[in-house]
């Protein structure tokens, strides 16, 4: 198989980010990266522009970690609540999921990959619990929820 080395110009997931040389297959670089202009032919003078690559790359990384811990911030403070239906014995009827928790984050303004939130497995019982939200690589952040019990016959909160 055919190889080609090349420079990123941007972030590509599950290659590499920008100023990265990295090799991939000849057919990738010449039909998509190399036209899409996400990247661009691994040379003697093309290596020389590397440097102003790195620059931004820091730039953009270290703006990329103070927008994440801003947001873990905002994510920390929220408080949000969920009700749970139970029935006799306070068996509870569903559950509260990831998927869940991040709606309640998009209406409150907030948006993040739905597999940033670490949760093991549904919470299925009233009280207060802590789960963790990866924002960044680097930031994660506790977002502290709120789940009520809501008993099916009367209709109130225990």
């Amino acid at each position: 198989m055919a190889t080609a080395q090349v420079i990123l110009r941007e972030k590509i997931e599950g290659l590499g980010s920008e100023a990265d040389v990295v090799k991939v297959r000849a057919g990738y670089a010449r039909n998509f990266l190399i036209p899409q202009g996400k990247a661009f032919e691994a040379t003697r003078s093309n290596l020389r522009h590397v440097e102003a690559l790195k620059i931004a790359r820091g730039k953009r990384e270290a703006e990329e970690l103070n927008d994440a811990q801003a947001l873990a911030t905002k994510i920390s403070k929220l408080r949000p609540k969920f009700t749970l239906e139970t029935g006799q014995g306070g068996k509870a009827f569903g559950s509260v999921t990831s998927i869940d928790i991040h709606k309640e984050l998009e209406a409150a303004g907030i948006e993040i990959d739905r597999h940033a939130i670490d949760l093991e497995k549904p919470i299925k019982r009233s009280g207060k619990v802590d789960v963790v939200v990866r924002v960044h690589p680097e930031v994660s952040t506790t977002l502290t929820i709120n789940v009520e019990a809501k008993t099916e016959e009367t209709g109130e909160d225990e």
